[in-house]
């Protein structure tokens, strides 16, 4: 007979293999609506990326705020290291001030 606990442990192993599958299926539709689909759409397909990474995140382990916390600070090391002119340079200047001055 299982215990409680096995199941709840073979439930969530099958939503993180769920969630993972998921994920690359919205990659792969990303690509597609890079293609030939307006902002919009991509957009949308982008959306549900940080979704499934958000949601993946949470099954493992990691809560919404540290995966916050991993990103700004990915984002400044990255910063940190990128040349000034670097085109890479400003694109993440940006998102570090958007991610700075956005409201919750």
């Amino acid at each position: 007979m299982a215990l409680k606990g096995d199941l709840d442990i073979t439930k969530n192993l099958k939503m993180v293999e769920w969630l993972k599958a998921e994920l690359v299926q919205s990659v792969g539709a990303l690509f597609k609506s890079l293609l030939n689909a307006s902002a919009e759409a991509t957009a949308d397909k982008l959306a549900a990326i940080i979704i499934l990474i958000y949601l993946l995140g949470c099954r493992v382990g990691v809560s919404f705020a540290a995966l916050d916390r991993a990103v700004k600070l990915k984002l400044e090391q990255s910063l940190a290291a990128a040349q000034l002119e670097d085109r890479w340079y400003q694109d993440m200047t940006a998102l570090n001030d958007h991610l700075r001055h956005r409201t919750r």
